[in-house]
């Protein structure tokens, strides 16, 4: 566990960076660190695994010294397939016990490319390319699994694989279950090796490579979005990787004897890092709950009677995560050892945390961060004031500043106290740019400081509060969305002449994505036969427009580029209007620009009617996006 101070305020974490990172004596790598805690704390719970999430079963379970064993032995394998220092190992898996192998074990050799499963094959093998994997790590057949499937059908446009290993899930079941699939099954593929049978045969106390990770070596690459052609994939070192896990861990402070759970993907940032490597980094135990996670129906119904099973100190989620759990009964249950959790990737509505924290009693902490800072650059302070609505306090090491830019996005000034501004951070945890260099023009803004495309802006007590976004990214229950993916599917269209795609608010999902159409002059068409083509030419599910709205134009800046603030405010009126309209027919929204909140909902009321205003607040309680209501004279 930490000895720093606890983080209370900003004058706390002031006095942590009063010390300089480099003399925090941190190491250079993500193996070093594992093999750091394994060295002092070797038979301290590292890895467990529950495969159903009943709550009842027994978990598998790792030490510290039984896990860097395996990552030693995957590193060696890999390295054994020709795996380089600057190459790169893709994976596409769901969380298991062997992902966190691939994960550090392929950092050990050379560079872990991290793929959605969830993923059309097309963007698949696009991944795989674009990052120049010369080994991939999928799943074997298993009843009720795609992957392998989905694998198959690329093998021919992977030429450059030397191997592929596939994880057997047969092998996580007891025995007569095990040998009765596999006997059903038959062999693996031809040409394709078994993953645990390959470690097995390398050594477990040292990397045959003899290599020596420099912290300036790339470690991973990390998918943040882009659609057809080049993906953006961005490259974090090993040096962000420990500089945010000890940061992060600075601030959860979690030590041996503490138990996270980690529910989201080990494709993403979050799971890997947050629920991942900080815990490492302390010496806390992961508890990797079911291989998929929070989309397990099952692990949601049990939820807290796993808490209680296994005293989880500690989870992270998204909105649409918490809004499920509010579903499920936690009264009986004993959550004594939870210190609380932590809610990022979309913003949260204010109501939903007060609901939350009145069912469970459990303490949530906003945060924010990205894959380009690698993975969390704000928090709520456990041991201060929680300021609901804010993504809190920079965490320690990481700058956050709030800079005004012109129509360019060129710097001007950095902004004042509780101005609106863009959102930029810099530090030991932000990466150097994108792996693809054409995707790197207009990131940097003041020299080093990269612009999020998020708007904020700092309170008197250093508090950042999100006001909006200047990029068009539509975040769909912490899933990111690219927009030019459906515009560019609508504009085959051939009816369609401008297609403009924005997120619109929604209780569960945060923000759900639609487009906003204009038509040829003289086209015909409907708002059904375009969702439908939208439906049928997006490759991601998650991008699928909800709702297809034409009009006559689509708003332009002054040099004819979409102006999308105009589209996302009407986006909002829509959806405001209609959830009022469900309690009286003369209320009128109005989205107007806000100083501090940046958009905020009008709520014009056709009479003195405080018991209407009451319903209406509590309708639109679930949305993130703020409202004021008014009283007709």
């Amino acid at each position: 566990m930490s000895t720093a101070p606890l983080i209370r305020t900003l004058q706390d974490i002031q006095q942590i960076e009063s010390t300089p990172l480099s003399e925090r004596d941190l190491p250079s790598s993500t193996f070093e660190l594992i093999r750091r805690t394994a060295q002092a704390s070797p038979e301290a719970a590292a890895l467990s695994f529950i495969l159903q999430g009943t709550g009842e079963e027994t978990p598998l379970r790792l030490n510290y010294a039984e896990l860097l064993g395996k990552i030693t032995q995957t590193a060696n394998a890999f390295h054994r397939l020709g795996l380089r220092p600057g190459k790169a190992v893709s994976f596409l898996l769901p969380n298991l016990p062997q992902t966190h192998y691939t994960i550090w074990g392929g950092e050990a050799a050379g560079i872990v490319n991290a793929i959605n499963p969830l993923l059309d094959p097309e963007h698949i093998a696009e991944l795989i390319h674009a990052s120049n994997s010369e080994l991939l790590v999928t799943l074997a057949p298993f009843p009720g699994t795609e992957l392998w499937a989905k694998v198959n059908a690329l093998r021919d446009q992977l030429p450059e694989l030397k191997a592929i290993l596939c994880v057997d899930m047969a092998n996580l079941l007891p025995e007569p279950q095990r040998s009765a699939l596999k006997a059903q099954r038959g062999p693996l593929p031809e040409g394709v090796l078994d993953f645990d049978e390959t470690i097995a045969a390398c050594p477990a106390d040292h990397l045959e490579s003899g290599r020596v990770i420099a912290a300036d070596d790339i470690a991973s690459y990390f998918h943040t979005g882009g659609t057809t052609g080049t993906p953006k994939l961005a490259p974090h070192s090993h040096g962000n990787e420990v500089a945010m896990a000890y940061s992060m861990n600075l601030v959860t402070r979690f030590g041996v004897g503490d138990v996270t759970l980690c529910g989201l993907p080990l494709f993403h940032v979050n799971g890997v890092i947050v629920t991942g490597l900080a815990a490492f980094i302390g010496g806390a135990e992961v508890l990797l709950a079911t291989p998929q996670g929070y989309r397990n129906t099952t692990l949601i119904g049990n939820f807290w009677k796993v808490i209680e099973r296994h005293k989880v100190s500690f989870f992270s989620g998204v909105p649409t995560i918490y809004a499920g759990l509010l579903q499920i009964p936690s009264e009986g249950h004993d959550l004594s050892s939870l210190k609380y959790a932590l809610c990022g990737a979309a913003p949260m509505p204010v109501e939903l945390i007060r609901q939350f924290e009145a069912k469970t009693g459990l303490t949530l902490l906003e945060g924010y961060g990205l894959t380009e800072g690698t993975c969390g650059s704000c928090a709520n302070p456990p041991a201060g004031e929680r300021r609901p609505g804010s993504i809190g306090l920079p965490m320690p090491y990481c700058e956050v500043r709030i800079k005004v830019l012109d129509e360019q996005g060129r710097y001007l000034r950095d902004a004042e106290q509780d101005e609106i501004g863009n959102l930029c951070i810099r530090g030991a945890t932000v990466f150097r740019g994108y792996l693809q260099a054409s995707k790197n023009a207009d990131i940097w803004v003041d020299g080093d400081w990269f612009n999020t495309g998020d708007l904020g802006r700092v309170d008197a007590d250093g508090y950042i509060w999100l006001t909006g976004r200047s990029k068009d990214l539509i975040i769909r229950g912490g899933h990111n969305i690219d927009p030019q993916m459906i515009e560019e599917a609508l504009h085959k269209h051939p009816a369609v002449a401008m297609a403009a795609a924005v997120g619109k608010p929604d209780e569960k999902a945060g923000e759900l994505p639609v487009v906003y159409v204009q038509l040829k002059p003289g086209a015909q068409t409907s708002e059904t036969e375009l969702l439908e083509h939208a439906a049928a030419h997006i490759p991601e599910r998650a991008a699928v427009p909800k709702d297809a709205w034409i009009i006559d134009a689509i708003p332009l800046t002054a040099v004819g580029k979409t102006f999308k603030p105009a589209l996302r405010f009407d986006a909002i009126a829509r959806v405001y209007q209609a959830a009022v309209d469900e309690l009286h027919p003369a209320v009128r929204v109005e989205v107007l620009s806000d100083d501090r909140a940046g958009q905020l909902a009008h709520i014009h009321l056709p009479n003195q009617d405080q018991a209407l205003a009451a319903s209406i607040g509590e309708r639109l309680s679930g949305y993130a996006v703020g409202h004021r209501i008014h009283f007709a004279a």
